[in-house]
């Protein structure tokens, strides 16, 4: 058990996306079942469209996104809450001048993340 102050965490750039950072705040060697991350997608940035395969639990603490899920497109803002299942493509893109920071959340398993070409 143990609180640690947010400020501390390092950032690192997510080198897939434009203008995204990730603060690992509960590591899967710290959690026995989940890990806690938290993504920060600058005005401007994006992820693009991507699998992983584990499933997404997210809190969105600031800003608005266009987050494409599947096939279906979405606008998510702060307080709302996103599931990805595992293995279903999705992207974000910052709507706005304010970054688009969310808290996710998955399983400690082993995560493969594959980018997914477009015809853009």
């Amino acid at each position: 058990m143990y609180i640690k102050p947010l400020d501390g965490i390092a950032k690192e750039e997510i080198k897939a996306g434009q203008k995204t950072t990730r603060q690992v705040l509960i590591s899967s060697e710290e959690g026995p079942n989940f890990a806690m991350r938290k993504f920060s997608i600058e005005p401007g940035g994006e992820m693009p469209m991507h699998t992983n395969s584990v499933e997404h639990e997210q809190l969105v603490l600031n800003g608005k996104a266009k987050v494409i899920i599947g096939d279906q497109e979405f606008e998510a803002k702060k307080n709302d809450v996103v599931f990805i299942p595992a293995n279903v493509p999705h992207s974000y893109k910052t709507i706005g001048n304010e970054p688009f920071e969310f808290l996710c959340v998955v399983p400690n398993k082993t995560d493969v993340m594959e980018i997914l070409k477009t015809d853009k």
